[in-house]
């Protein structure tokens, strides 16, 4: 008896821990349904506020109606006259006051592979060339990759560390920029982008739209690039599931969005500021603790996009899977011993960020949960000779929200034939991930490189 008491505490026990996490992506997956916000709606329609004040009438209204009638021709030609004058003002001041000045930062760790192609896409920006300064950190890469660089009209920095890391290629940016004497104090953000990652030659016109608002903190929206076969694809899905629970659904509820590691973009007066505080091998992690704690918000923009190249091979998502785990566990560690002045002064962002962490990866709830259906369902027929009883429906129930969570989850141009037909390569991946939980630790700083432009 004592056993079954055992067993059944153990069985709510972990019912909770999982619930938890599945309950946590559901509410935010609904949230990404919502609208966007009001300011945002006027934005992208280009309303002003009083256009979406209510009318009123009142007796007065049909004088009003006379008169606006008399003069409408000539404030039509008038506007029109002021529209030809403005018109060239307005052009004059986009190339001044109305545009933010970048700082772009491409660190590149062995990727001869991708980064003259991504390097060749940028330049292509519309963005007025004196606005924007490109720089590429080259860090084990060839003599041949990097004579090309030189040639280019780009910032090339050739550090050579000990034990390389995303971090530490970033630190040494803003350092030796400063140290050339660059005049960074008129840049006002800094872009930080993968070698792999390719934009759009409008990318910063947007982002400078983005930046005017006021934002401190912006994340682009991360998208594959590549879907050649079914890891690729998966990890594009993945991908777009990440984006609509953590970080759409994030801000349609007044929270932060997450950072995903490129495509991000800071005050860079901010960055300068606190990138010496990054020591780990997930800096976007630290990056968003550091924001967090800061009280500064996460802006999502999901109309930029950055075309990311996805792993194609199993290798290389397990080295990436165990990377982002490791890197999980440990901003856990780092990030809850503030949780009880988060609480004290009513920092919802930072505890959100903190539960975060400790959620169970989607994969493992995927195979975790299904496998927990069939023991309780084996066991309660075993012990009571039925399929359905209250210990066996809070799995069914807890399986069913998990992929409901999933279905919404995903974005409805993914929700395809051929996308789901990737299933097939998610039992081998999902295994691959529960390897990885026996290799995490939590004292390791070592950067696990993932290979780009290889199958």
């Amino acid at each position: 008896m004592v056993i079954w008491y055992i067993l059944f505490f153990t069985d709510m026990l972990l019912w909770i821990i999982l619930a938890v996490s599945v309950f946590y992506i559901l509410f935010f997956a609904l949230a990404s349904l919502l609208p966007r916000n009001l300011r945002n709606q006027k934005s992208k329609l280009g309303l002003q506020t009083s256009d979406l004040r209510p009318q009123t009438l009142d007796l007065r209204t049909s004088d009003r109606r006379t008169s606006d009638r008399r003069t409408s021709d000539r404030r039509t030609s008038d506007r029109r006259t002021s529209d030809r004058r403005t018109s060239d003002r307005r052009a004059l001041d986009r190339s001044t006051s109305d545009l933010s000045t970048f700082l772009v930062l491409y660190p590149a760790y062995n990727e001869d592979a991708v980064i003259r192609s991504s390097v060749e896409t940028f330049l292509k920006q519309d963005y007025p060339r004196d606005h924007y300064q490109l720089v590429v950190i080259s860090d084990h890469m060839t003599d041949e990759t990097n004579a090309w660089l030189a040639l280019q009209p780009i910032t090339l920095l050739t550090p050579h560390f000990d034990k390389s890391s995303k971090a530490k290629a970033l630190q040494h940016a803003v350092h030796e920029l400063c140290t050339m004497n660059y005049e960074l104090s008129s840049k006002n953000y800094v872009v930080i982008l993968d070698a792999d990652n390719v934009v759009a030659p409008d990318f910063l016109s947007h982002l400078n739209a983005e930046c005017q608002k006021g934002y401190h903190a912006i994340q682009c929206h991360r998208t594959a690039k590549n879907a050649d076969n079914n890891i690729a694809a998966l990890d594009g899905l993945s991908e777009e599931i990440n984006n609509s629970i953590f970080r759409r659904g994030h801000n349609r509820v007044g929270l932060s969005s997450a950072l995903i590691g490129s495509g991000m973009c800071f005050d860079y007066q901010w960055f300068a500021d606190n990138v010496d505080s990054l020591d780990s091998a997930v800096e976007d992690r630290e990056l968003e603790a550091l924001l967090m704690r800061q009280g500064i918000y996460i802006h999502y923009a999901e109309d930029i996009l950055v075309m990311d190249e996805k792993v194609s091979n199993n290798d290389n998502f397990q080295r990436q899977r165990l990377r982002w785990m490791t890197g999980q566990v440990q901003a856990l560690l780092r990030m809850t011993p503030y949780v009880p002045r988060a609480i004290a002064t009513g920092n919802i962002n930072y505890l959100d960020k903190t539960l975060q962490q400790a959620l169970i990866p989607r994969s493992i709830l995927l195979m975790v949960i299904p496998l927990m259906v069939v023991l309780i369902q084996c066991s309660m027929f075993i012990v009571h000779c039925s399929m359905f009883t209250i210990h066996s429906m809070k799995w069914w129930f807890l399986f069913l929200a998990l992929i409901i969570a999933l279905l919404i989850a995903i974005p409805r141009q993914l929700r395809t034939r051929t996308i789901l037909s990737k299933v097939s390569a998610m039992p081998s991946l999902v295994l691959r991930m529960t390897c990885n939980l026996i290799h995490i630790k939590t004292d390791n700083t070592d950067f696990l490189h993932t290979e780009h432009g290889k199958k």
